[in-house]
Formats: structure tokens, C-alpha cells, sequence
């Protein structure tokens, strides 16, 4: 026995299939994209309205921005150069971080923002980075600029009184910029160099 469906009734049935069939393939393509998606072990910051551009000057004072960097990835640290253990600590694992990015390493550049501009003179910071790798750069900029360029990047710093001198409490989270320019992740201080190697790594891949 044959049974014919209405017009309006077999229309809807093929707009439907149609329609599942569509939302079936977009499905798929999400599963896709997002499998495709970096997998961080740091704090994935992407799409962050802070932490967009700074302007300060390096050991030989001329001015540099993230467009000097264009094509490598930034990795941004800020601290000061008498710090007793963490800043030390950072430094050395970004040593460790470029060797075992291997050939890449030559496309990461890490930067070195002093909070201590009072007493981190150019020909300090310049041996300070020389001590760790020559390729490192320290920028600086007076009070105000580096007030200003600690808000933009949420970083915390005070001035701490010791004895006849002071001591610098900051935070130690470093920031990591692909090679567009665009801040992506916050690494943590007590991650590996590992951690860090893979994030950059996975950022570098993708450029």
C-alpha cells in the first residue's frame, strides 16, 4: 500500500534533514577548530584588553615598542636587579627556556622590565643581562613611565624599607607575546622551564 505524504509535509522532512545535516557539519568543524587550538599550561590571556603595547627605553636609551619585535615571540618579565632570589630565578629559567626551544629559541626575545629605576642604571642593567644571556634586554623608564607601564600590565610593585635602604616587592608573573604582537598567556613563576618552553613553543607553531 502506497501512502503519499502532502507537498507541504515531504518539503518540511527534506528542509529538516537539510538542516540537521548542516548543523551536523558546523558541529564537526567546531570539534575540528577546537581541537586545533593550542593547549596551555599557563594562563591563557588571549583577547585581553591590557597589557597592548609599552614604550620604554633599552640600556642604550632609544625607545622601544612591540613593533621592534614583530615575528618573535616576546616574553615580558618585571622586576629589579638587586631582587635576592625570584628575579634571579626567572632570568635563569628563560636561559633554559631558549636552549630547549632549540632553533626557535632565536625567535624569542625576553625583555626585562625594571621596577627599580632609581638605582637600575643603564651599565647595571646591561651587565645584569649580560650575566644571564647577551641577548636579553632591559628597558627602563623614569617613575611615571614605569608606574604607567606596571597599570597597563596589572603588575604590582611597592617600595619596602630595609634598615638604610629598601627592597622591592613586585609580582612575578611573565607575560608571553606571539609573534603579531598580540599578548596571549601569563606563565607563573613556579611552572618549569618545560611549561614555559611548551607554551612558547605552541605559539611559535602557529605563526
Amino acid at each position: 500500500m502506497n501512502i503519499r505524504l502532502p507537498v507541504s509535509i515531504y518539503r518540511f522532512g527534506v528542509f529538516l534533514l537539510v538542516s540537521m545535516g548542516l548543523a551536523l557539519s558546523l558541529l564537526a568543524c567546531s570539534r575540528n577548530e577546537t581541537s586545533d587550538a593550542p593547549k596551555f599550561k599557563g594562563i591563557d590571556i588571549t583577547g585581553a584588553k591590557y597589557g597592548k603595547d609599552f614604550q620604554l627605553a633599552d640600556t642604550d636609551e632609544r625607545v622601544r615598542t612591540l613593533a621592534d619585535f614583530k615575528g618573535k615571540a616576546v616574553m615580558l618579565y618585571f622586576g629589579f636587579v638587586q631582587c635576592p632570589d625570584v628575579c634571579p630565578t626567572a632570568l635563569t629559567r628563560a636561559v633554559e627556556v631558549k636552549r630547549l626551544l632549540g632553533a626557535d629559541g632565536e625567535r624569542l626575545q625576553v625583555i626585562f622590565v625594571t621596577v627599580d629605576p632609581e638605582r637600575d642604571t643603564n651599565d647595571i642593567l646591561k651587565a645584569y643581562m649580560a650575566a644571564f644571556d647577551p641577548t636579553f634586554l632591559a628597558l627602563h623608564g623614569n617613575a611615571d613611565q614605569t608606574r604607567s607601564t606596571a597599570e597597563h600590565f596589572k603588575v604590582y610593585y611597592k617600595k619596602v624599607p630595609t634598615g638604610s635602604s629598601y627592597t622591592m616587592d613586585h609580582s612575578a608573573l611573565s607575560y608571553v607575546f606571539d609573534p603579531n604582537g598580540q599578548l596571549r598567556l601569563a606563565l607563573r613563576h613556579e611552572q618549569s622551564a618545560q611549561d614555559y618552553a611548551h607554551d612558547i613553543a605552541q605559539l611559535l607553531k602557529k605563526s
